[in-house]
């Protein structure tokens, strides 16, 4: 019986800290389901770290281990899937220059994100080309592996586009050399801060993986629900409340029945944080208990790291040797 080889899968993320219940819902998750489907490559990707963060890197390297103990605790299983270091993959940095060779500059300036971030960031001196051809070395990153799909939010759609507009010039110039990649629509479920805004680590409003049962506790405690609810027995609004944000993602079976009773005034509040403290409790214990592990026996996240390095780089340079054939370099 023939095995026909599986459809190849490359995303990453960039080490900033630790992960938080955002990052697990908008791409860990998903991640963990793709790799019994697809060969997956998963990149740490640190150089891309210091487009926005090239000034103080102190921590960069601290920051590489906490994300693979966060992907190790989610369930990326290095059995099933491959997942590294960036900079260890160095033919990552040689196809980046080769790409920038023939790609305009006219095509890295209309990325939408590239002026929104210069207006979001504009404290920040981001006037560099790593800035400006991160979503180059984004393409680089993609091509090395060959990937057939990406798992992207809609917001990092142009970036696919610029990849597939990339390799398309490459393929006319020097011949079929890469696939162009598609994306795959990631099923995000989006969840707000414990204050309502957009979860995120500068805000202060997120809940870390690394929570412990306390810590959920103290920050569902703290979220933001219906301002016009005063009383118990007050009809409810669960549209503009937080609490049944993340209800919405940790108790979806009892979700119409939650509803029903805030609308109607049957359970206060402080009975509904209750309640969902206890759900994500429950739903982050099997990566509390997986951290625990890798915690204790550090020198598995260092195995995982360097045999996945070692993995990606092999097939970076195959990748590479057919790159400089084909451009006779």
């Amino acid at each position: 019986m023939v095995t026909l080889p599986r459809a190849r899968i490359m995303s990453g993320m960039r080490p900033t800290g630790r992960l938080h219940l955002g990052n697990y819902l908008g791409a860990l998750e998903n991640w963990v389901r793709l790799q019994d489907e697809y060969e997956c490559f998963f990149s740490i990707v640190d150089w891309h770290a210091l487009t926005t963060g090239y000034e103080d890197t102190s921590a960069i390297r601290e920051d590489i281990r906490e994300m693979a103990v966060d992907w190790l605790s989610a369930g990326l299983d290095p059995d099933r899937s491959t997942f590294y270091v960036q900079s260890r993959v160095k033919e990552v940095a040689e196809l980046h220059l080769l790409l920038s060779m023939v790609t305009p500059v006219s095509w890295l300036e209309r990325v939408p994100t590239y002026k929104d971030q210069l207006q979001q960031l504009a404290g920040k001196d981001i006037n560099t080309y790593g800035f400006l051809g991160y979503p180059l070395l984004q393409t680089a990153d993609i091509a090395i592996f060959k990937a057939d799909f990406v798992p992207v939010g809609e917001d990092q759609l142009p970036h696919l586009e610029l990849a597939r507009e990339v390799v398309r010039r490459f393929n006319n110039f020097y011949g079929p050399v890469f696939p162009e990649p598609q994306a795959q629509l990631n099923q995000v479920t989006m969840l707000p801060g414990i204050d309502g805004r957009k979860m995120s680590k500068s805000y202060g409003n997120d809940i870390g993986l690394a929570a412990t049962a306390e810590e959920i506790k103290g920050r569902v405690d703290l979220m933001i629900t219906d301002p016009a609810r005063i009383r118990k027995s007050d009809p409810g609004h669960p549209e503009v409340c937080t609490v049944h944000s993340f209800h919405g993602a940790f108790s979806r079976e009892e979700l119409p029945q939650i509803e029903a009773d805030c609308r109607a005034g049957t359970i206060g509040c402080v009975q509904c944080k209750r309640n969902l403290a206890g759900r994500l409790q429950a739903a982050m214990a099997p990566l509390q208990e997986r951290r625990r592990f890798y915690l204790e026996n550090p020198g598995r996240v260092d195995e995982v790291l360097a045999a996945g390095s070692e993995k990606a780089r092999r097939v970076a340079a195959a990748t590479m040797n057919e790159v400089r054939e084909a451009m006779k370099i």
